[in-house]
């Protein structure tokens, strides 16, 4: 009888598994695809804000990268492997804040059009992606994570797109550069919260580690 139970529980939890990579592999999969997009049309437009964007577009992929790992593993292989995400996410952010930096000095001109058309795009995205994750959003806490992430992620999609319409309305770069940094500092404050967890987790402080995004 204990036995047929056993095999029973381990065929639910196999099955719950086999969702949670089919709903995480989506999701990447679509953040992957927007992070090239974005970067590049960003790049174009001479736009920090959507530059950090797609960043955090990356940010958003290595999260959920991590969570397909961690699916049916022990903790210690996510904490192993959120350790490496925050590290990358903190290089990232850096970069993004260089970059601002760099335009401050320099000088750009955002092109307010194309900022606010990905910048629509990226939002579409994410829409999609809270969709998908929205019913599972009280289950796994890899799950939940992602979750909280595609909520977050409107916000900032939101906020570069009231930037371009200051850029087009101003003729001026600072609320592109506004935008950058801001999202190059959410990214960074959620970086270094994954890595502190993930060291408390190992160091047996936390039995888990926090949602990725603020």
């Amino acid at each position: 009888m204990s036995s047929c139970c056993g095999s029973s529980c381990s065929t639910d939890q196999d099955d719950i598994d086999k969702a949670q990579r089919r709903l995480l592999w989506t999701v990447l999969v679509l953040n992957g695809i927007m992070f090239f997009v974005e970067f590049i049309a960003g790049w174009l437009a001479e736009s920090s804000g959507l530059i950090a964007d797609s960043l955090d577009m990356l940010a958003d992929t290595l999260v959920y990268g991590v969570s397909l790992y961690a699916v049916g593993k022990a903790i210690k292989y996510k904490a192993n492997a959120a350790i490496f995400n925050g590290t990358l996410q903190t290089l990232l952010a850096l970069l993004v804040l260089a970059d601002v930096a760099q335009r401050l000095v320099f000088g750009s001109q955002p092109d307010a059009g194309m900022m606010l058309w990905i910048a629509g795009l990226a939002l579409v995205v994410n829409i999609a992606c809270f969709a998908l994750l929205y019913s599972s959003r009280n289950g796994d806490i890899n799950i939940r994570a992602s979750w909280i992430c595609s909520r977050n992620d409107m916000l900032m999609n939101i906020g570069v797109i009231g930037s371009a319409l200051l850029v087009a309305q101003l003729g001026m770069a600072w609320p592109d550069l506004v935008i950058a940094t801001v999202i190059a500092l959410v990214v960074l404050r959620s970086a270094m919260r994954i890595i502190r967890d993930a060291r408390a987790v190992k160091a047996g402080e936390k039995t888990d580690i926090s949602g990725c995004c603020g």
